[in-house]
């Protein structure tokens, strides 16, 4: 296992994991940014008027990309299981 190897699988999980948390990242913070405008806007200062949409977002992006990042999952750990035997030496 050389130096650039490791170097490699380190930056490939690093974006893998941005991949995969980026989308439901932004929608709650698009989700939260316009309840708080419209929460500025009425002067309501509800926790939970923020807290339920941003989970509902979540749970839809997760049901509508769910199949996807496991996909992304299974193709970077399979990869890695395949490059093993090459990796002893």
């Amino acid at each position: 296992m050389t130096e650039a190897y490791v170097l490699t699988l380190g930056q490939n999980a690093i974006v893998l994991a941005l991949l995969l948390a980026g989308p439901t990242l932004l929608i709650s913070l698009v989700v939260g940014s316009v309840i708080s405008l419209v929460q500025a806007a009425t002067q309501i200062n509800e926790v939970t008027m923020t807290f339920i949409p941003k989970v509902i977002a979540i749970v839809l992006v997760l049901l509508l990309l769910g199949s996807w990042m496991l996909q992304q999952i299974l193709v970077f750990t399979a990869n890695i299981f395949n490059s093993l035997p090459t990796l002893v030496k």
